[in-house]
């Protein structure tokens, strides 16, 4: 017994350790030792996924897994897994393993990969830590962490437009963070340590307080929602495009733009308490911001040519999903914006890879320039368009799931305003990725590439490029396809919303 105690006590920090510590030990590898340098990528990424299994595993059957650390008296840094924690942490550790492998295809040649991955491995243990936070104090200081272990990233390249995006983002998020760290200073001056707990902490506050604590929300959505994107807080999204595929595929389906979207849920649900918050009016404000994202980040895809920046202002639309389904008051509702967090992210990231691969391999940018490119790249083609269909909420792919719950949970929660927005966002989607896929399958290819790259292998591209889309793309029809299977991160999302109604 004393062994499991143990056990399950040192899980969630080793967890957050296991791709630290690769991290740390990558910068003082030399530029050309490349084997050593992946085996540590690789090492830590599949250490990582298996820990988290066992994790899953655990939390499923009740156990209760928490790394408590006292920096000082009132002041814990708190580690805990439970169900939300698991959506998102589960999808860090896969998509990280991924994204590993494709960046190490895509980096071959390119000067300072061990700066890079020594980043890249802080920045995914950053947003492990945000996912398995227990309390808001852990939450803003991974939260800070991973602003600036990514703005390296976005900078990677050197250039004069990766430095100016690279400023731009570390503006943003740093004024984010301040608004979050006021709140949480604010908030825990009211109540003391702030734990996250089911159906929040703050419902039994006098009302006297009430005005503090709207106050306090709108301070901490402000922070939040920067990383989110929500709208007019995202301007640094498509700015940060000039960074590397992989970087892009992590901002947009696992880290920073997650982080905000998993903060804003934190918030309403094991902080204010979905009722309390309800009460409060701040769903109302919650809701309206999401709905306004949706369609202007849908509508400023439709006038992009560069394809990486169509998908930028698709993520700002497509990630207010989760709080959409985070301000409407109702089970069901829930599960659809959960589940998104999870269903988004495998989405994005396959479309972030197949672009990377056009790019890379024939020097492809833009949507003007992707005729009878399905003929040239017949499989990163196909998962893109898996990707695209999934955006728009075609059945069976994972996104047909969330839009159905938050439908649903519209419904039954007597807002029939969301499925207007819902509606509309999907013809927006429709607009801005069906002209990609016609051009893609049915124009005829152009006579010469832009930059066409001659890459040594039997397929379309290098194979650490190609299977990493194939794989996720192969994981929004799992996903769809399977979702009442156990496990799932339909069955996750249920177990939460059962968690957070009392049902």
């Amino acid at each position: 017994m004393n062994a499991w105690l143990n056990w399950t006590s040192w899980l969630p920090g080793a967890i957050v350790l296991s791709s630290l510590l690769p991290g740390a030990l990558i910068f003082l590898i030399a530029e050309e030792d490349c084997n050593r340098r992946t085996l540590l990528n690789m090492t830590g990424a599949i250490l990582t996924l298996l820990m988290v299994g066992v994790l899953i595993w655990g939390v499923f059957f009740g156990a209760v897994f928490e790394t408590r650390l006292t920096i000082a008296p009132g002041l814990d840094l708190i580690l805990h897994a439970d169900a939300l924690s698991m959506l998102f942490v589960t999808l860090s550790s896969v998509l990280w393993l991924v994204t590993t492998i494709y960046a190490i295809g895509y980096l071959e040649h390119s000067p300072n990969r061990s700066r890079f991955f020594g980043f890249f491995s802080i920045c995914v243990s950053a947003t492990v830590g945000i996912a398995l936070a227990g309390n808001l104090l852990t939450f803003v200081i991974f939260y800070e962490i991973l602003t600036l272990a990514t703005y390296p990233l976005v900078a990677h390249r050197g250039t004069p437009d990766a430095t100016r995006g690279a400023k731009i983002y570390l503006a943003y998020t740093v004024a984010g963070g301040v608004a979050l760290l006021i709140g949480a200073v604010w908030l825990r001056s009211l109540t003391g340590p702030v734990d996250f707990v089911e159906r929040g902490v703050l419902s039994g506050m006098p009302a006297e307080l009430h005005p503090q604590l709207i106050g306090i929300f709108l301070l901490l959505l402000l922070g939040l929602g920067v990383k989110a994107a929500l709208v007019p807080l995202h301007g640094w999204l498509p700015q940060s495009m000039v960074a590397p595929a992989p970087v892009s595929s992590l901002l947009h389906a696992v880290a920073v733009v997650k982080a905000g979207a998993f903060g804003i849920v934190r918030v309403v649900y094991d902080v204010y308490g979905v009722e309390f918050a309800s009460q409060l009016g701040l769903l109302t404000l919650l809701g309206v911001a999401a709905s306004v994202t949706i369609i202007y980040g849908s509508v400023m895809a439709l006038t992009q040519d560069g394809l990486k920046k169509r998908l930028a202002y698709s993520t700002v639309s497509q990630v207010s999903y989760i709080a959409l389904g985070a301000s409407i008051l109702g089970p069901i509702a829930t599960i659809g914006g959960m589940v998104h967090l999870v269903h988004q992210g495998i989405m994005k990231i396959t479309l972030f890879f197949c672009a990377g691969n056009y790019a890379e391999t024939l020097g492809v940018h833009k949507v003007s320039e992707m005729d009878g490119v399905g003929r040239r790249m017949p499989w990163t083609t196909l998962a893109f368009t898996v990707g695209a269909l999934g955006m728009i909420g075609i059945p069976p792919i994972a996104g047909f799931v969330s839009k159905w719950y938050l439908g649903l949970g519209a419904v039954e929660a007597g807002a029939h305003w969301v499925l207007l927005v819902l509606a509309a966002s999907t013809l927006l989607n429709a607009g801005y990725f069906l002209p990609i896929l016609y051009k893609a399958w049915f124009r005829p290819p152009p006579e010469s590439w832009p930059h066409e790259h001659a890459f040594e292998s039997r397929f379309e591209t290098r194979g650490a490029l190609l299977w990493p889309p194939v794989f996720t793309a192969a994981l929004c029809l799992i996903a769809g396809l399977l979702a009442a299977a156990p496990f799932s991160p339909l069955e996750w999302a249920t177990l939460i919303a059962r968690r957070e109604y009392g049902s």
